[in-house]
């Protein structure tokens, strides 16, 4: 689960970024508090994936999730984003737990 979930995490940390780009560019949000938002997000998202093993990292990769759809309040095609994300994000913890038991009952 850790190396797909890692995965999603690292793309969403560029999609984040990118995001907070379009944000620049199509608000009137200043860009210090753009960046003092999308620059925790996306560390954040980079630095859980060194503590997916941790029983709290796939609640918080949630969090994050819901807000990444919560950004298209800012930037509404971030709605859509979020979304894919979010399916994303449930396939990749469904089919890394799926794998995970798998590897426990060959070993």
């Amino acid at each position: 689960m850790r190396a797909l979930c890692s995965t999603h995490l690292i793309g969403e940390a560029i999609v984040i970024c990118l995001g907070a780009l379009v944000a620049m560019s199509l608000t009137d949000i200043s860009t210090g508090l753009l960046w003092a938002v999308a620059g925790p997000a996306a560390l954040l998202c980079i630095l859980l994936c060194g503590k997916l093993s941790a029983p709290w990292a796939v609640p918080a990769g949630w969090a994050l999730q819901f807000a990444l759809i919560a950004a298209g309040f800012v930037v509404p095609m971030m709605f859509v984003v979020g979304v894919v994300f979010a399916g994303i994000w449930y396939a990749c913890v469904r089919v890394g737990r799926t794998i995970d038991a798998a590897k426990a009952a060959r070993a």
